[in-house]
């Protein structure tokens, strides 16, 4: 006799107490405008499972990258409640610079957390010769302080490349001056500071996009720095495998 056989009609009993299922992820996602391609955090062609979002209303990407996301806590901790309550077992955001914001997010919603591709900076730096460092590509060089370093676990003196004087990557996700888009522009001001990255610290070995909306742009920058690059799509990809670790039997 089988152990099906054996278990009887109990086996077939589904278990209920959520709202929606089969969405282990949820991310946080900023009120903003601009078009999410293929590669970005917002969209949802992306991820390889499906995720469940929640925009926070009133957490525009000028807010949370320009202005340290002052008096948006309690917005971001109950839209993660609201995902939580839905079915996410873990929790994720849609803006680098939320790295402000992981410690009180984790703890109110009792899940994993991880708001920022900058809390890879650490495992890359293990993976590094001595004498190299990794370096970060940041929509925001000037607004990206100290306490988000912090945060993240990220050594304070980290070389940092930012994208505010390019020509359109910048302008668009942060300013908001149009919502269209120029994608070979926003490559270019994204390449263009990994290069201005590497030429002003030779030492740099690998480099983290804190960026959600870079992926899109990876490649790009692996290929004209010929370093390992790693993006928020790495970091939850991995975050994302120990949710639904791949059964081998």
């Amino acid at each position: 006799m089988t152990d099906e056989a054996r278990s009887g009609p109990a086996s077939r009993i589904a278990r209920g107490g959520r709202a929606i299922y089969g969405v282990p992820l949820g991310i946080l996602m900023l009120e903003a405008r601009f078009p999410r391609i293929p590669g970005d955090m917002g969209n949802g062609t992306t991820w390889p499972f499906p995720v469940l979002y929640h925009v926070v209303t009133g957490a525009s990407p000028e807010k949370v990258v320009l202005k340290g996301a002052a008096g948006l806590l309690p917005d971001f901790v109950a839209a993660a409640r609201e995902l939580v309550r839905l079915g996410a077992e873990a929790i994720t955001t849609n803006c680098g610079f939320l790295s402000l914001f992981q410690r009180e997010l984790a703890a109110a919603v009792n899940v994993p957390v991880a708001t920022s591709s900058l809390m890879q900076v650490p495992w890359v730096q293990a993976t590094l010769p001595p004498g190299k460092r990794v370096g970060l590509v940041t929509v925001s060089a000037a607004t990206l302080t100290p306490a988000h370093l912090e945060a993240a676990g990220v050594p304070l003196d980290t070389p940092v490349a930012g994208t505010e004087n390019g020509r359109e990557f910048f302008r668009v996700l942060i300013k908001a001056e149009k919502d269209d888009m120029d994608v070979e522009l926003a490559r270019q001001d994204v390449v263009e500071a990994a290069l201005d990255l590497v030429a002003r610290h030779p030492d740099v070995g690998a480099i983290v996009l804190e960026c959600t909306n870079m992926p899109p742009y990876a490649a790009a920058v692996q290929q004209a720095t010929g370093l390992p690059v790693y993006d928020i799509y790495s970091l939850i990809t991995w975050f994302h495998a120990g949710l639904r670790p791949r059964s081998f039997g």
